[in-house]
């Protein structure tokens, strides 16, 4: 799969759609960076984030612009930037919010824990 290993950006709603579908499809965690182009703190996370997802290919790491995406925004109740949201078979298994490289790997540690 070409999107293995890299930070997917998500432009559209059918494109979110499509990759909540598959979530609910399969046992791999998702990761969702929700962000903004003027977050400060998200720019600073996000090599961080590429980084991780080259580490650990066997989970999936979205990334929303909340401005792109105002309605998934608002439909998943994202209030600060970065906020991050953990999905498993397309639930929020949890959340970090703010830009806290410990908080964000140690939440993917515990649910890849129990994958």
């Amino acid at each position: 799969m070409a999107e293995e290993g890299q930070v997917i950006g998500v432009h559209t709603v059918e494109a979110w759609n499509d990759h909540l579908q598959k979530c609910n499809e399969s046992n791999k965690l998702i990761v969702v960076d929700f962000t903004a182009s003027w977050c400060g703190p998200c720019r600073f996370i996000t090599p961080f984030l590429v980084e991780l997802a080259k580490k650990i290919p066997t989970v999936t790491f979205l990334k929303v612009d909340v401005d792109e995406l105002k309605s998934v925004a608002t439909d998943w109740a994202v209030e600060a930037m970065p906020t991050f949201m953990f999905l498993k078979q397309g639930k929020i298994v949890d959340k970090v919010v703010g830009a806290n490289k410990d908080s964000l790997q140690q939440t993917i540690a515990k649910h890849m824990a129990t994958a």
